[in-house]
């Protein structure tokens, strides 16, 4: 494990301003499949909303097993905290028998491509030994981004040699015409007390066509807190002449309280090859109270009108809905 150091000439951290928590799964009483958790946010802009898609999960079957679909809801574009409508139904369903996306949508990435929109998500399906297993599918929309079908059974990204399991969180961009895809890739399981938990690390691939993916075989953030430090949410924009990525990041162990809980991070890189860690730069961390007092996960960083917007998730891993900030000023 390394910890990085941040130089006295180091730049200022982000300043970003908490808006709130903006989608509670548990105030839409008629949607049983969407009972509780707005997960991994992404966003589509719109001319006159903006489209936040996540993942939820109706209640647990009679043996404690639940799935996950993917939904969405739309903010009013002129203001955020404002929902519009909420989706009718899940974008897709459930893959079929024996598919890697057999029991669930978590989480997915939205982005135009031309007329089209294509959703990556991260397919997953139940284990025998280790709870789930993670690919990460394809699908496209052709009803404006409300409803996507697969474009094919299986995955555009799944396990490889050096990347054995849980191939997930996925979060696609554009530069210069190149599809670039972040995602995690899990490197060992822990057996905890009577559960296991996987580590997982940050991976990026490169496409022409957003469909054959070129890996790029290594990690790219280092570890700071322990050396089974698990990364996961990476999300990328480009400015001031850098590229820019916030992440989320636990311990593998007892993390899901606010002492070794989720925290969001930060890197830079002028090539996306090299990345320079230095998470006193990333602005934003948990609150003394509220929903968001014991973690902070899953960022989602977007552009809207000229001001950059952050949607994360709080206590629970974004069990109670997702939230808002706004940065203060610009990336650079």
């Amino acid at each position: 494990m390394t910890t990085p150091t941040r130089p006295a000439s180091a730049a200022a951290p982000f300043a970003w301003r908490k808006l709130g928590k903006v989608f509670t799964p548990q105030d839409v009483p008629d949607r049983p499949w969407m009972s509780e958790f707005a997960q991994a946010p992404a966003t589509l802009v719109f001319d006159e909303f903006v489209r936040v898609y996540f993942s939820c999960r109706p209640p647990a079957d009679g043996h404690g097993r639940y799935v996950s679909y993917a939904a969405y809801v739309d903010l009013d574009r002129a203001d955020l905290l404002r929902v519009l409508r909420v989706a009718e139904q899940p974008i897709m369903s459930l893959g079929g028998l024996g598919a890697f996306d057999e029991f669930g949508t978590y989480p997915v990435s939205v982005i135009r491509d031309g007329a089209a929109i294509r959703a990556y998500y991260g397919g997953w399906t139940r284990c025998e030994s280790v709870p789930f297993d993670v690919a990460i599918g394809c699908a496209e929309s052709g009803d404006d981004g409300v409803s996507f079908a697969r474009m094919g059974t299986g995955p555009v990204l799944g396990a490889s040699l050096d990347e054995p399991f849980v191939i997930s969180g996925p979060k696609v961009r554009r530069f210069d015409g190149r599809w670039f895809l972040w995602y995690i890739a899990g490197r060992t399981w822990k057996s905890v007390g009577d559960r296991f938990e996987p580590v997982y690390r940050i991976r990026m691939a490169t496409s022409d066509d957003g469909i054959v993916w070129s890996r790029a075989g290594r990690d790219l953030i280092e570890t700071r807190i322990e050396d089974d430090e698990a990364q996961a949410s990476p999300d990328v924009l480009r400015a001031g002449g850098r590229y820019h990525m916030f992440f989320c990041y636990r311990h593998s162990t007892d993390f899901r309280g606010k002492a070794r809980g989720y925290r969001i991070g930060y890197a830079s890189s002028t090539d996306l090859i090299t990345w320079e860690r230095d998470d006193d730069r990333a602005g934003i961390d948990v609150s003394e109270s509220g929903w968001d007092a014991e973690m902070i996960s899953y960022p989602h960083v977007f552009e809207l009108d000229g001001t950059t917007y952050m949607a994360y998730l709080g206590d629970g891993v974004g069990r109670y809905g997702f939230g808002l900030a706004v940065l203060d000023g610009a990336l650079g």
